[in-house]
């Protein structure tokens, strides 16, 4: 089911908003004349936000939300409310990560990323399921990135999460449905490498600089999948071409989709050595409210990145049917 109203009458809570994807998803939003209800760690930087988002037409209220909190994140929704008379739509975005081996991650890092993307998920939509069912439907939106259906190599506790919010909207979605609460929608979005301070902030153990494996995309690009998700909503939506190579070379051949990328990543995801150990943001609030990471020149290799993923899907798919056929005359014989 889609927003019971338009998106120029509607009001929409959204996390992580203090920068990134979440800051470009709230200008959108803005621009299309939503009220929008920010929540992040950072008051200054949603202050900032806030004020873009009046001067591009819309409504905003800030709302410092921690979203391990399941009380905090409660109060979010009761502000929301209480300020806009309702809630429509609701999009979980806030994430944090840490970068290394599996092995060499610390503990504490790790289990904060868990709570942050994973439980700050589950508060934000147990939270949320409430309200859209009062306002007589909805539409719950989760960012996934596409590390929700592929794996990359260190970034154990992404992926954890990111799989575990997949799987976790997939199961709500058929509760709501069989409970006939299906006037609820529940959306999963897959983007792929995106231009945003997320590498930048990550908690880093590799002794490198850590970049985006290109071809990386605009955060612009995610926000308008973000809004065409809220007005006709759908269980998944890539936001990037390569995102959805990756999910096709994924499912047609998963044990050389996983060596291929992470090879890959391997050798794309790093820059110049020297870089010291770092808890990034996973434990500090970023006040930056920027929405892109300077990436930009990564941009550039866009073209030549999405035609070597679709020559790496063709050569995937041209492997796996000669090992068919050899698997094939073999067992003839």
């Amino acid at each position: 089911m889609a927003l019971t109203r338009t998106l120029d009458d509607a009001v929409v809570v959204l996390t992580g908003a203090s920068s990134g994807i979440g800051t470009a998803t709230a200008y959108a939003l803005a621009r299309r004349g939503a009220a929008v209800a920010l929540a992040a760690r950072s008051e200054d930087a949603l202050e900032r936000v806030a004020a873009r988002c009046r001067e591009l037409g819309g409504q905003a209220l800030v709302v410092p939300t921690d979203v391990t909190d399941p009380v905090a994140v409660e109060i979010l929704a009761a502000r929301a409310a209480e300020e806009f008379g309702r809630i429509d739509a609701w999009i979980n975005n806030a994430a944090v990560s840490a970068v290394g081996l599996f092995d060499e991650i610390p503990v504490r890092e790790f289990r904060r990323v868990l709570e942050v993307n994973l439980l700050g998920t589950v508060h934000g939509m147990r939270a949320a399921l409430p309200y859209l069912a009062a306002a007589g439907g909805g539409v719950l939106v989760n960012n996934a990135s596409v590390l929700a259906e592929v794996a990359m190599p260190y970034q154990s506790a992404y992926n954890a999460t990111k799989h575990g919010i997949r799987g976790l909207a997939d199961t709500v979605r058929q509760e709501l449905r069989l409970t006939g609460r299906g006037n609820v929608s529940v959306c999963t979005v897959l983007p792929a490498s995106i231009d945003t301070p997320f590498f930048r902030h990550a908690a880093n153990h590799t002794g490198r600089e850590l970049v985006p494996p290109p071809p990386v995309y605009p955060p612009e690009l995610v926000a308008e999948t973000i809004v065409r998700v809220l007005r006709r909503p759908r269980r998944e939506a890539y936001a990037g071409g390569a995102a959805r190579l990756l999910g096709a070379q994924w499912r047609l051949a998963p044990a050389l989709a996983e060596r291929a990328l992470g090879w890959y990543v391997h050798r794309t995801q790093f820059g110049p050595a020297g870089r010291p150990d770092s808890a990034g943001n996973v434990f500090a609030a970023d006040a930056a409210a920027r929405r892109d990471g300077g990436w930009h020149g990564r941009r550039r290799q866009l073209v030549r990145m999405t035609t070597a993923f679709g020559l790496a899907a063709a050569g995937t798919a041209v492997g796996t049917l000669a090992a068919r056929a050899r698997r094939s005359r073999t067992e003839r014989r």
